[in-house]
Order: structure tokens, then C-alpha cells, then sequence
């Protein structure tokens, strides 16, 4: 039996809390509704603002050269962040029209995005769709592919240690509501064939953002304590068997991801603006960058 995982609150800030990345000294992560960037030094176990006027930036991710990209909501585009400089746009629009609310963004081997774009603000919509994106790196800029036609409401997405599967948190609302987690067999062209459902949570909250440990498994935040068994950390195996669940002590826990030197501890982001820290979660963290020591 996995020993009990022990939630150590170490921020807690005004409003929700979202896209935790380890740059390898630090975690940042989003206050979306701030529109702030957040680093967080687990040596002096203090925070400070690492970017301001984000534009309701959500998830974030590191590619394999230590480049940081993210999805600004509320600027409805992909964006790539460095340090003291100005923000770089990837994409911000799909024939001809905008993006919804770019949501949740993974990077593959090969360099491409993968984002999801789902429309949680209810501002009017351009496009007619609740997709998600492939965006291609070229000479001179990057083409995007919209590469499902079936999904509703994506919210989180990864790309298998392998290349090989896309995993998509499926998120609709009712009246369609069916949360599920779903597998895109991905082609060597970058298209994907039909889904495999890993995991229905029904009518319950589903899974908001997840990230892989070295052995492939998913580790996904899903639930809230309005309906179902409650906010949770869910692992699971690619197939979708539930290997573990460990119960969250706040509400809607919106995503988290593998950190440190080691890469050992896992940080959850939650609804309610709390940062977690877990030191014992018995697993290592798949990131593109940095390696764990």
C-alpha cells in the first residue's frame, strides 16, 4: 500500500493558483487572476514576483533548452517568457481568428506544442470550437494545426515519455458533462487517431492539469468536495488503471508537477490560491528539462 502523502502548505495567495514549473533552482507558478508569475525558492522557502502583466497566464512548461512558454488566457495566445525581456507570441490566432482561452500547454520531442483551448471565461468565441492545437516550429515562426475535432472542453494535456500518446482531461459542462481522461494514439505526421477513454469521473470534477513520472504514470489533480470523493491526487498507470488516490486538504487542486534536485517532490496548485509541497510521494518526476540529479 502507498504510505499517506503529507501536504505542506508553504504560499497561499488571494485567488487560484495554476501552472507550476521547476526551472531547477525554483518553482513558478500562475495567479492567474493577477496576472502574476510567482517563483518560489524551496532553499529559503521564500516568493517573489518573477513576472507581473501576464495576461491571466495558466499552464506553463519548460521545453528541453530551458526555454519557458505558457498560455495566457486572458491574451487568448501561446507565449514564450525569459527573464527581464519582452514576451515573445508563438501563436495567438487559428485561420484568421483568435484563440478561445489557451488553458494548459505539453512539448514533445520533437519541439512541437500541444495546447489546449477551452473557453472557462465565457467571453464571446471566435472560433465555433473547443479545441486543441498543435503548434509546429518552423524557420521564422510556428505553423498551428487544430488536431481534434471530438473534444468539447479540453483543459490539461500531456505527450507521453515516448511521443507515442497525447492525454487529454476532457471537461465539459452539463448538460454534456462527462469528464473523462482520454488517449490520442499520435501519428508520425502529428495527427491523432481515436481516443481511448482511460477514465470517466462522470458527472464529477475532473481532471484540471497532471504531469508523468519516470515510470509513464499520470498524476492528475481531479474533484472538488461539492460532489464525488473530493479534491484528489490520482495516479495513474497508461492504461488508466487507478494505481493510488491521496485526498487534498483543500478544494479544486488545479495542477501540479515533479521539482527539486531529484526531482522527488511534488507541488500542487489549488482553486482557493494555495501551493502545496509533498516530500514523500514515493515517485520521480518525466521532465523535458531539468534533469533530475
Amino acid at each position: 500500500m502507498p504510505s499517506e502523502w503529507k501536504f505542506e502548505l508553504v504560499a497561499k495567495h488571494d485567488s487560484l493558483t495554476e501552472g507550476p514549473a521547476w526551472d531547477g533552482s525554483a518553482l513558478l507558478y500562475s495567479e492567474c487572476a493577477a496576472s502574476l508569475t510567482w517563483r518560489y525558492d524551496p532553499a529559503s522557502r521564500q516568493r517573489t514576483v518573477w513576472r507581473r502583466d501576464t495576461n491571466g497566464s495558466n499552464g506553463m512548461i519548460f521545453d528541453r533548452e530551458g526555454r519557458l512558454y505558457a498560455c495566457e488566457g486572458a491574451g487568448r495566445r501561446i507565449v514564450r517568457y525569459a527573464a527581464a525581456k519582452p514576451t515573445e507570441v508563438v501563436t495567438g490566432e487559428y485561420q484568421g481568428k483568435p484563440f478561445n482561452e489557451p488553458n494548459d500547454l505539453a512539448i514533445d520531442g520533437h519541439g512541437r506544442i500541444w495546447f489546449t483551448d477551452p473557453n472557462y471565461g465565457g467571453r464571446p468565441m471566435h472560433l465555433d470550437h473547443e479545441s486543441v492545437y498543435r503548434a509546429d516550429p518552423r524557420a521564422g515562426g510556428w505553423q498551428t494545426h487544430r488536431v481534434t475535432e471530438d473534444t468539447v472542453r479540453p483543459n490539461g494535456i500531456l505527450v507521453s515519455p515516448d511521443d507515442t500518446t497525447l492525454y487529454v482531461a476532457e471537461s465539459p459542462r452539463p448538460p454534456e458533462a462527462h469528464r473523462q481522461l482520454r488517449a490520442y494514439p499520435i501519428g508520425v505526421d502529428g495527427t491523432l487517431g481515436a481516443h481511448r477513454v482511460l477514465h470517466d469521473f462522470g458527472p464529477h470534477r475532473g481532471i484540471d492539469g497532471m504531469c508523468l513520472d519516470t515510470d509513464g504514470n499520470i498524476v492528475a489533480t481531479a474533484g472538488f468536495k461539492q460532489s464525488g470523493p473530493g479534491p484528489m491526487i490520482y495516479v495513474f498507470a497508461p492504461s488508466g488503471r487507478v494505481l493510488e488516490t491521496h485526498p487534498v486538504p483543500a478544494d479544486r487542486p488545479t495542477n501540479c508537477t515533479y521539482a527539486e534536485s531529484r526531482l522527488d517532490v511534488l507541488y500542487v496548485t489549488t482553486g482557493g490560491g494555495e501551493l502545496f509541497r509533498v516530500a514523500n510521494t514515493g515517485r520521480r518526476g518525466h521532465l523535458l528539462y531539468p534533469k533530475s540529479k
